[in-house]
């Protein structure tokens, strides 16, 4: 099968590039990162509809597909846009997905115009969970870690503990509701979209951390050749392109799946997001390594795309996470392409 994005597809993507470009710069990254909120990004992307990108038209949505998100999600990543989107979107997708009428008529208007902020976790029950943009969020949504169970919790009883971690571009924040409110729908359904998202995020990270790499081998010269020139920073590159690649072609797999052929997505959702975990650490890490001293520098910009990754891989189950969950899958027959005896 070849699959490509369609020119609305491109179109949607180049947009929000366009936008990004102009309003996400390493300027509007440090000033987040010392603690003044991107405001104007915000803005604009709450009047272009961004939050309510997977929100059905009827609750004041865009009523995008899952495909469409991805690609504006890859978009965010590559810009490491310090916006509350993720934790939006994501809440956003498991109340329209698992959500009641009530639920989703109390919720989705105010998450769509980004009136109100989500945030999104997959708990596990030995500890807090760590969720991104809780700091901010209004309303946080939560599944256990079988997907079976998912609950919504307003701010004033979710327990909500501010923490700084390796990525400043984005708020942190333990959880522990202390009352909640089930979603009786499709949970697991939920959480696999939810998974695309961070995978999505996670391939534009790699994209940007690739492009900036190679920008800078072209640049830097070292015993009067360009380092670009030689073998092993050509190979590296080269490796860190292989990483990108299946990732996106894992996620953008998944994304199509959950419109066309939604019995594969649980597979495919925790096939893209191990790819894309190990391939945001592999990549952003090469990224510094090859930009010598500099990458560890305030000055240099892969070092935002790093920790972003970090924290991303860590989001909604890392590798091994996803790993074991295939592991399961498969075992319980749940591989369309090699269904048990």
């Amino acid at each position: 099968m070849r699959f490509e994005l369609s020119d609305d597809q491109r179109e949607v993507k180049d947009a929000a590039r366009s936008v990004l470009v102009a309003l996400s710069s390493p300027e509007t990254r440090r000033a987040a990162a010392n603690g003044q909120p991107a405001e104007e990004l915000w803005s604009e992307l709450r009047d272009l509809g961004w939050p309510g990108i997977a929100i059905p038209v009827a609750y004041g949505g865009e009523g995008m597909g899952l495909v469409e998100v991805a690609a504006v999600f890859e978009e965010l990543g590559y810009a490491c846009a310090p916006t509350p989107m993720l934790g939006t979107v994501t809440a956003a997708m498991v109340v329209a997905h698992a959500g009641t009428a009530g639920q989703r008529e109390r919720w989705l208007p105010g998450l769509a115009g980004g009136k109100i902020l989500g945030a999104f976790g997959i708990t596990d029950t030995r500890m807090p969970e760590l969720i991104a943009d809780a700091d901010r969020a209004d309303v946080i949504i939560a599944i256990d870690e079988t997907g079976q169970k998912a609950v919504v919790v307003d701010r004033v009883h979710a327990g909500i503990r501010p923490i700084e971690v390796v990525d400043s571009l984005r708020g942190y924040a333990y959880a522990g509701p202390q009352s909640d409110e089930p979603l009786d729908g499709d949970a697991s359904g939920a959480m696999d979209r939810a998974l695309v998202v961070v995978a999505a995020e996670l391939v534009g990270i790699c994209q940007a951390s690739l492009d900036l790499t190679v920008a800078y081998a072209k640049e830097r010269e070292q015993f009067g050749a360009p380092i670009g020139s030689f073998q092993a920073v050509g190979h590296t590159a080269a490796e860190m392109l292989r990483h990108t690649e299946c990732a996106r072609s894992a996620v953008y797999y998944a994304a199509w799946a959950a419109e066309h052929n939604p019995g594969e997505l649980p597979l495919a959702a925790s096939m893209a997001k191990a790819a894309a975990s190990d391939a945001g650490r592999a990549v952003t890490a090469a990224a510094v390594q090859m930009h010598g001293a500099y990458g560890f520098s305030w000055e240099a910009e892969v070092h935002w795309y790093y920790a972003r990754a970090v924290m991303d891989a860590q989001l909604f189950g890392d590798a091994a996470f996803h790993r074991a969950r295939i592991a399961k899958l498969v075992a319980d027959g749940r591989n369309p392409a090699c269904p048990n005896p």
